[in-house]
């Protein structure tokens, strides 16, 4: 059975870094493509960066891009984002998310619709505020 479990947020001041952790069990997580979705106050949901499975190639929304950075950590089938010089409009639930598409491996040119995934974690809350 697949399962996403998100960890490592909290109330962090602005400018500051955070790393999020997505812990995946019940696949191989190296195979196929994971994703980062955030839901703001009000907001809809908002697909952020999407990790190939088969090349690791990654893709960000511009919304996050030169700020946010994913990884893997393949041994502990961990996903990894981090987020720098947080601001205010990063607070947000931190979603990682799986099955893109019946697990596809592979990210489209732009980051997927957060519909586009099957297999969803709790999330993390972010508040980010002085």
């Amino acid at each position: 059975q697949v399962h996403l479990a998100e960890s490592g947020g909290g109330l962090v001041q602005p400018g500051g870094p955070l790393m999020l952790a997505c812990a995946a069990s019940g696949f191989t997580a190296d195979r196929y493509v994971l994703g980062w979705i955030r839901q703001a106050p009000g907001k809809e949901r908002e697909g952020i960066v999407c990790l190939s499975g088969m090349d690791n190639v990654t893709v960000y929304a511009d919304s996050v891009k030169g700020r946010f950075t994913i990884s893997r950590d393949n041994a502990k089938n961990t996903v990894y984002l981090r987020i720098n010089t947080l601001k205010p409009e990063d607070t947000a639930v931190y979603y990682c998310a799986s099955n893109y598409r019946n697990w596809g491996r592979l990210c489209p040119p732009e980051v997927p619709s957060p519909a586009d995934f099957a297999s969803w974690g709790r999330g993390t809350q972010v508040t980010v505020s002085s």
